[in-house]
């Protein structure tokens, strides 16, 4: 007898489905959703426990390999739940941190392994934990993550995040492992609840990293403190931001060294940014130009911008040997935000005359100032050949943009009443005009390290 037409067909559950596809259907579960099947049914309960199902979130979540795997000994469920029971509450972070601290191993034990050797195993809960305790802040799940990755490194030269030199300055900032952050936390007024997470030993400069929103700050905003120069409060400190958590600021600057963007120089890093469209060629000549912007050797107020470049003069190694040649001079021509122009001239490059030949390449570093918090330089280069000496021939040197990073003026300066400063200025971070002429703010004592200009 043929059933009712009105009848309902029977409800459809996923246990009813053969195995192949019901297993097809749990792979697309996330860890949560799969863990949650085992309490269903006894069926779920088997098929979620299939290892295979756990293999892709031990290579998403944790970054197991099939080596580690086969080294402990263990099923893929089993390794993802003992490594949650240890690291879960970082699980949206680990893999990111991870990977980027494995990509910097990897590069950097094929080109400064000496770099490698300074890095420290990692902590435990119970270290991080007591460090929360006797800075009374919590760190953020991020910072925590990191180092139980690695503990920073040891206080050496070169560090782990970059260099900088000058015919008289050098900078070169390790990472603090958790113990030596701790004991540099700041409880003073201007850096009110600051962890250090870089210190350079020979300048003494540091990033720091609020824990607080506290004094103008973003909570677990990154930067470089910037003293205010011009102020009556030894508390006014301006900062020129250098990230906005833990994970954005260390895994671009991995990103940076990984992928070439800042060079490897004498085994260390040196935090040069170079535009790939910032290069011209004249000729057999090719001129390229990076820069970097440094913290501190610059100030808000007075404004100060200290920017250092990196020149880099090659001949086609296909060019004929009669094109050797000679640099005698230099010509810039420097342009401030507000429209100001500079020209400068001047024999050699550094107080050297370099020969440049088919192949060979000449590099060197000089120094700028701006009273602006952009500007841009461009020039040419005069040469005269070898084989042919009354041949002269200019060069062009690409135009470079140098730009300061954001920064962020103290509110200490904000609440004090403007007449006990010198001058005034707009607080915000983009360039202004009420901004002193340029020749007046290079006469201005900066903090230190200053550097033979325009070379």
């Amino acid at each position: 007898m043929a059933a009712p037409l009105d009848m309902e067909p029977p409800a459809l559950s996923l246990e009813l489905l053969p195995t192949d596809p019901l297993l097809l259907i749990l792979s697309f579960l996330d860890y949560r959703d799969l863990m949650s099947c085992c309490y269903l049914s006894r069926r779920l309960n088997q098929l979620s426990s299939h290892d295979p199902l756990w293999k892709r979130h031990c290579k998403k979540y944790w970054l197991i390999s099939d080596e580690e795997k086969i080294r402990r000994n263990q099923s893929w469920k089993a390794i993802f739940i003992s490594t949650y029971s240890d690291l879960g509450r970082y699980i949206q972070y680990y893999a990111t941190l991870k990977k980027a601290w494995d990509d910097l191993e990897k590069y950097l034990g094929q080109r400064c392994p000496r770099m490698i050797g300074s890095l420290k195993e990692s902590v435990q809960e119970e270290d991080l934990d007591a460090v929360e305790a006797q800075i009374g802040c919590k760190l953020p799940d991020d910072y925590r993550c990191s180092f139980r990755i690695h503990n920073g490194q040891k206080l050496v030269v070169p560090g782990l995040m970059g260099s900088m030199a000058l015919s008289n300055h050098y900078r070169s900032e390790d990472l603090l492992d958790i113990d030596t952050a701790a004991g540099g936390f700041q409880q003073r007024l201007g850096l009110k609840h600051c962890l250090p997470l870089t210190f350079c030993i020979h300048t003494g400069l540091s990033q720091y990293m609020a824990l607080e929103s506290v004094e103008g700050r973003n909570k677990y905003e990154i930067f470089y403190q910037c003293p205010d120069q011009m102020a009556r409060n030894p508390s006014a400190i301006d900062m020129f931001i250098t990230g906005t958590s833990y994970l954005e600021w260390f895994t671009s600057y991995v990103n940076k060294v990984v992928t070439g963007g800042y060079p490897i120089i004498r085994d260390q890093i040196f935090r040069y940014v170079h535009d790939k469209e910032c290069v011209a060629t004249t000729g057999d000549i090719t001129v390229s130009v990076s820069t970097s912007f440094l913290p501190e050797l610059s100030s808000v107020h007075p404004p100060h911008y200290f920017f250092t470049y990196r020149i880099r003069i090659e001949m086609s190694k296909d060019a004929l040997p009669e094109k050797a040649c000679q640099l005698d001079s230099r010509y810039w021509r420097i342009t401030n935000a507000k429209g100001d122009v500079e020209e400068v001239q001047g024999p050699g490059v550094v107080g050297e005359f370099p020969i440049i030949s088919p192949g060979r390449v000449y590099e060197y570093t000089s120094c700028t100032t701006f009273s602006t918090t952009s500007g841009y330089m461009e020039g040419y280069y005069t040469f005269h050949c070898l084989y042919y000496k009354e041949k002269f021939f200019n060069v062009t040197i690409p135009r470079f943009h140098m730009v300061c990073p954001t920064f962020k003026v103290s509110t200490a300066r904000m609440e004090t009443n403007h007449n006990e400063y010198a001058v005034d200025e707009d607080e915000d971070s983009t360039d202004t005009d009420e901004y002193e002429d340029r020749r007046r703010v290079m006469d201005i004592p900066a903090p230190s390290g200053r550097c033979p200009h325009h070379t």
